[in-house]
């Protein structure tokens, strides 16, 4: 996978777009000045948590026994799901209850921007390219920073695109998502095929 492709894949999984309704209602009674940096400090812990997951996932993965194929075919089958309710969004009482719960960690840093789809792609594409750490690195701090500069001014871009816009935007992106998650499903099939 090419950098372009990789942080590309980062930012539609970490889905910034989707989450401003998120952020902003969790964060609805902190002052908006300090809402900056709240948001920063929550995206620093996403980042070192997904870090981790770059480097050490493998290992994990080893020590589970789980194969490329398997990770591959989990993958495409969580992006599917997360393109799904992208496309088509609907609350669970869980998310509702993560609202009012206090912003540190939970729900913005873990799982809003490291959520588990994040752990897993980030997983997925260490072992698809074990010796390109620092493409990936690289990769993941593009997507990192655009992720976080959208969060950063999430209040200005409600104002400028409106719910609306927002949820077009989202909905795009899940249709983006879907195709890749059906490729990355194919892909790890093919391999267990051969295998």
């Amino acid at each position: 996978m090419t950098l372009y492709s990789a942080t590309i894949t980062l930012i539609l999984v970490m889905d910034p777009l989707g989450n401003i309704p998120l952020f902003l209602s969790v964060l609805n009674h902190v002052d908006p000045r300090k809402r900056q940096r709240i948001i920063l400090r929550e995206a620093t812990i996403a980042l070192v948590i997904l870090v981790i997951f770059l480097f050490f996932g493998q290992y994990i993965l080893e020590g589970m026994h789980i194969s490329q194929p398997a990770l591959e075919i989990a993958g495409g089958i969580i992006l599917f799901l997360i393109a799904i309710r992208m496309i088509f969004p609907h609350e669970s009482h869980e998310e509702r209850a993560r609202r009012d719960t206090d912003p540190f960690i939970v729900p913005l840093a873990v799982p809003l921007i490291a959520g588990p789809s994040t752990m897993t792609m980030v997983m997925l594409l260490a072992s698809q390219a074990p010796y390109n750490r620092f493409g990936l690195s690289l990769a993941l701090m593009i997507a990192w920073s655009i992720t976080t500069v959208i969060l950063v001014f999430a209040d200005a871009l409600r104002k400028v695109l409106g719910e609306r816009g927002l949820t077009a935007i989202e909905r795009l992106m899940g249709m983006i998502l879907t195709t890749m998650a059906v490729q990355m499903f194919l892909s790890g099939f093919e391999q267990f095929l051969h295998a």
